[in-house]
């Protein structure tokens, strides 16, 4: 009986008698992954791998899945051995990056360092292309080894957005400071006799045009991966927009004539951020919040309180930031009562998202106004302030 039971299954045993050929076999085939990708990062070297020797790599991969096919264990454990080749790649890859200062910088041509990390990017796009299409087109591939394999090309995808985020980081830093000169110019102005601003629109929008349009053909045309530069560019278009309206809300004072440039900037702004998008369109809630925005620049504070795009596209604490433009100066606006700058009043939204925090900075404001009032004896208040009251009043209502 327990003859037969010991050998009840013959497949085990013989399985048995082959773990240390398999391990052997595992062991080799760790090497034979390996030992091209140690070929190509020598030590000292500060290139990524040519195609030809990428390719290499990619048919050593697809070799040893092959012949791992017959037996769905084997796979599994070659599969493993595959993840560890492709972390290799991408540690060899990422000790090839510059991070010194002129890696993130946006000023002239790309640097050599810039040139570098755009090549490291392409290859390890590359090689997370050509791998996934090795494990597409196995046949029966058992889908725990697949999700071996799909885990560590998640890894390839971090490092190229670890990558390029210097870069990110000083092409939106770039843009809010041209965004934020735009209160450096006169929006005071009122209608020439013929009714249109007398340019078609601000410098700050001429310079930030340029500007990314630069962007795209020095630095970002360079990589190859087109999908990935545009979910990078498009979160940056998204930020930018959302900067410009910041912006926009807070200006003061502003006359018909300002009105009108700064509704040419808001058309101007579509066309800005075109580069950085597939279709700007497919920017969501900015371009929505960008496109209902501009209308509200000409019409009666009763109508921009009662606006459908309120709350929903457009936050409460944006449309009340405006409407203090239409408030005489003893209406200060948030910043000006604390005695900020517009930059700084910028970061401190930044630091602040939340709403609540934002509209109880404006009843700050509106207090004080009412308080300056009175001190000085006042008979009656701004038209506008009792719509910005009520405003105010409807959108802490919406945050119960």
């Amino acid at each position: 009986m327990e003859a037969s039971s010991k050998y009840s299954s013959p497949e085990k045993a013989l399985k048995d008698s082959l773990q240390p050929y398999e391990a052997a076999y595992l062991s080799k085939s760790l090497s034979r992954l390996f030992d091209p990708i140690n070929l190509v990062f020598p030590l000292g070297g500060r290139n990524p791998p040519s195609s030809d020797e990428l390719d290499g790599i990619i048919k050593t991969i697809a070799s040893e899945l092959n012949v791992a096919a017959v037996d769905a264990n084997l796979t599994l454990a070659v599969s493993k051995n595959v993840a560890k080749t492709i972390q290799l790649y991408g540690v060899k890859s990422e000790q090839l990056l510059s991070t010194q200062g002129d890696a993130s910088q946006v000023i002239g041509p790309l640097t050599e360092g810039q040139r570098r990390n755009v090549a490291v990017v392409n290859s390890l796009f590359k090689l997370h292309q050509s791998v996934t299409k090795v494990v597409s087109s196995q046949s029966s591939f058992p889908p725990a080894a697949e999700q071996t394999i799909i885990s560590a090309l998640k890894t390839i995808h971090v490092l190229m957005g670890n990558a390029v985020q210097p870069l990110l980081t000083s092409v939106g830093d770039a843009i809010e400071a041209i965004i934020i000169t735009m209160h450096q110019e006169d929006f005071s102005g009122s209608l020439t006799g013929s009714g249109k601003p007398d340019v078609p629109c601000s410098l700050y929008m001429k310079e930030l045009q340029g500007f990314i349009a630069r962007v795209m053909s020095d630095y970002f045309k360079h990589f190859e991966c087109l999908d990935f530069v545009f979910d990078n560019t498009e979160a940056i278009a998204q930020r930018a927009i959302e900067l410009f309206i910041r912006n926009a809300s807070l200006i003061r004072p502003l006359g018909e004539g300002g009105k009108m440039r700064l509704a040419a900037d808001f058309a101007q702004m579509e066309l800005a951020v075109g580069p950085f998008c597939r279709r700007v369109s497919d920017l969501g809630k900015s371009y929505r919040m960008l496109r209902s925005f501009r209308p509200l620049l000409f019409q009666t504070s009763e109508h921009v309180a009662n606006s459908p795009a309120l709350g929903d596209i457009i936050p409460f604490s944006i449309i009340i930031q405006f409407l203090f433009t239409r408030a005489p100066a003893e209406l200060k606006s948030p910043f000006q009562r604390a005695e900020w700058s517009h930059a700084r009043f910028s970061q401190w939204l930044d630091d602040h998202p939340s709403e609540k925090d934002r509209l109880l900075l404006i009843r700050g404001a509106l207090e004080a106004y009412v308080q300056s009032v009175r001190s000085r004896e006042g008979k009656e208040f701004a038209p506008v302030y009792p719509i910005m009251v009520q405003l105010l009043q409807k959108a802490m209502s919406t945050l119960q």
